[in-house]
């Protein structure tokens, strides 16, 4: 056999050899000799060396080459396993390699054409396609029509419905779908596809199926600070407002009304086919309590209620027949001197209603103020009334004073008159 010297100690006179060092110096130069005849585009035949999840390592003759896995298929694969094999005996095109040359990116799939070259020219948009699903993503899910050519159904296009939603909602990896080619871009290798266009759009004839007026029931989806909005069936949304969920209650939030994925009766009040969207009202399914609310809330009348809550300004008071009626904070003041507290059941006196505006202000104080004001109003007239007795007694006894001294005249003048008469007789005797 043939050695090579790696050591000589010549203090214990011994020489160290290696057939193997040989070896490795002959295929140092054979992996010279072939990285220097290395170009891109190059075709090589390897042997299968090692099987990875990212990709497989090639023997190309003393030198290792990489084939990522994107590049072992045109087609999307899982699993290298799936293409090739321990020590099967491949060819393979140089991508790319260093400026050394010791990593080298090899190709499997760019020795046959591209698929998209292969794609059926008579394909156009319009036409309906069969595929498999092969990714998914929040935003949408690629379908692989053939190994290589891939179509991205945007989530938006899975559905006529306006939700917020992921592609998960609808499909799931491995599923066969149809759908229809929105766009296509031969160049750029790039189709769009859509699924809700094989069903017909709920919009065509929204205006016969949900006239003005006609009563639905609809699915609870999504609350916002101003309303609720629902869906009557998949691709038919409306809102309700806030102020159109009750006629007597003041909302301040969705929530206290219903809850997500609760059915709700609705009437529809306005159908715009431009933005696709109804404007529904669920109060409108009672007549306006309100109308006789004004025979029954009138002002100056007293109403029991109890206070549920509280604000800055005032209070808000549970009334009969559900109406809730507000007392500012000046008119919380009890008799004895305290504030009225929530959940507290007291008399309320209506100061103030409105029917255009749904308002019922309320008064505590007014209660016993007016009682206070009635007693002192009936002392003064009391003592009003007295003073005019008193007064008219005065005057009557001024009058039969006066009346008695004249009289008393008149009794003089005639006792002086027959005085007089009495001595002109007897003179004339």
């Amino acid at each position: 056999m043939e050695f090579k010297v790696v050591k000589i100690n010549q203090e214990y006179k011994n020489v160290v050899v290696s057939h193997k060092a040989l070896i490795e110096d002959e295929i140092e130069q054979q992996k010279s000799e072939i990285i220097s005849k290395l170009e891109k585009g190059q075709v090589l035949e390897g042997v299968v060396k090692n099987i990875t999840n990212y990709g497989v390592f090639i023997d190309l003759g003393g030198v290792d080459g990489l084939i990522h896995i994107t590049d072992l298929s045109w087609g999307r694969i899982n699993d290298p396993k799936e293409i090739v094999q321990l020590d099967q005996q491949i060819k393979v095109v140089i991508l790319d390699f260093d400026d050394s040359k010791k990593r080298i990116a090899l190709g499997l799939k760019q020795l046959t054409p591209h698929p998209w070259d292969a794609l059926d020219p008579n394909l156009k948009v319009g036409d309906v396609v069969k595929g498999k699903v092969v990714v998914l993503a929040d935003y949408g899910a690629f379908i692989e029509i053939a190994p290589g050519v891939e179509g991205l159904i945007h989530v938006s296009e899975m559905s006529w419905s306006q939700h917020l939603r992921t592609a998960q909602d609808f499909l799931k990896i491995g599923d066969e779908v149809e759908a229809k080619v929105l766009t296509l871009d031969r160049e750029e290798r790039k189709m769009s596809l859509g699924m809700k266009q094989l069903v017909p759009d709920p919009w065509e004839n929204i205006q016969e199926r949900y006239p003005k007026g006609s009563k639905h029931t609809a699915t609870v989806r999504n609350f916002t600070n101003f309303g609720i909005f629902v869906e009557l069936e998949e691709g038919v949304d409306g809102m309700i407002h806030i102020s159109d969920l009750s006629w007597s209650k003041k909302i301040k939030h969705p929530a206290e009304f219903t809850k997500i994925g609760d059915k709700i009766d609705v009437v529809v009040l306005d159908v715009d086919q431009e933005i696709r969207r109804l404007s529904l009202g669920h109060k409108q399914l009672e007549e306006n309590p309100w109308d006789v609310f004004e025979s029954i809330f009138t002002v100056g009348s007293i109403q029991q209620g109890t206070i549920i809550s509280t604000s800055d300004k005032g209070v808000i008071v549970s009334l009969p027949y559900g109406v809730e009626g507000f007392c500012p904070n000046r008119h919380l003041k009890k008799e004895d001197g305290t504030t009225a507290k929530v959940d507290e059941t007291l008399d309320f006196k209506v100061i103030e209603f409105s029917k255009e505006n749904k308002k019922i202000i309320l008064s505590h104080s007014r209660i016993w103020e007016d009682k206070q004001n009635a007693a002192t109003e009936a002392e003064t007239a009391e003592k009003e009334k007295a003073a005019k007795n008193t007064k008219r007694a005065v005057k009557q006894i001024n009058d039969n004073v006066e009346r008695t001294t004249l009289g008393d005249l008149d009794v003089l003048a005639a006792l002086k008159e027959n005085l007089e008469k009495e001595e002109k007789g007897g003179k004339a005797e």
